[in-house]
């Protein structure tokens, strides 16, 4: 398996490390009704849930455009480089979500966004 696929699978678990930074940081989780609580959130709590769910979105088409590079025949070490410069950005992009640095964040989901881009341009 290829590095690029190590990190397909490494990014299947990013969302729930930013959840559980939400639910270690706010009292009274109720798994009878998960949703409702992490709806309720505030803070770093909330910030972390938002994580969550944006690296849920953001895993699809990166995902979708490693294979298609693969797929495609382009050089495996560019898309290796692309595949670990977009797990940097995302794990960057998940605690400077939760540390509330709008505009770092930004830039960086920019960066992950391009990279996915990148990898079907190859």
């Amino acid at each position: 398996m290829t590095f690029a696929y190590w990190v397909i699978v490494f990014l299947i678990f990013l969302p729930l490390i930013w959840v559980g930074i939400a639910k270690a940081n706010a009292p009274g989780y109720d798994n009878s009704r998960p949703r409702e609580w992490l709806a309720h959130l505030h803070g770093a709590a909330q910030r972390a849930n938002w994580a969550q769910q944006n690296a849920y979105e953001a895993f699809p088409p990166f995902a979708v455009a490693v294979v298609i590079a693969h797929q495609t025949g382009a050089p495996q070490l560019t898309i290796d480089i692309i595949a670990g410069l977009f797990l940097v950005v995302r794990i960057a992009h998940g605690i400077l979500y939760i540390l509330d640095k709008a505009m770092l964040r930004s830039l960086v989901w920019l960066v992950g966004f391009g990279s996915t881009i990148a990898l079907f341009l190859i």
